[in-house]
């Protein structure tokens, strides 16, 4: 097995904000945490800012992607699952969140984790 660790420099645009972190040793997504107070009205989709920029390395791109129990608890998934993060991509990350459920609608709460993101090698074609 080999050592794939690599460096993500993350910039903080929101000082406040904490960082991307694994739940779990092992874990393939960094959480990612709203930035902002947000409620989805049903099947309402909408940009949550993370408040974070990151410089992922040529050769790796970054996937977004819905946190399972959120999407069973309340509904609350990604319309573009996965979001896709390019490597020259520089700009703050953001999710892009849909709330599934019929009724009720969904709140974000700033700090709490939304989404993952997952780095992965990918090939030049």
């Amino acid at each position: 097995m080999t050592d794939d660790k690599i460096e993500l420099p993350i910039k903080r645009l929101d000082p406040t904000v904490e960082l991307p972190t694994y739940a779990y040793e092992g874990d393939a997504g960094l959480d990612l945490r709203a930035n902002e107070d947000v409620t989805l009205a049903p099947h309402e989709r909408r940009l949550v800012s993370t408040g974070l920029a990151v410089a992922i390395p040529e050769g790796y791109a970054g996937f977004v992607q819905p946190r399972s129990g959120l999407a069973l608890r309340e509904g609350l998934s990604m319309a573009n699952t996965p979001g896709l993060v390019d490597s020259h991509y520089r700009g703050e990350l953001k999710v892009c969140a849909v709330n599934l459920d019929d009724e009720r609608p969904i709140t974000i709460t700033r700090g709490e984790r939304i989404a993952q993101l997952v780095i992965q090698r990918v090939p030049v074609v």
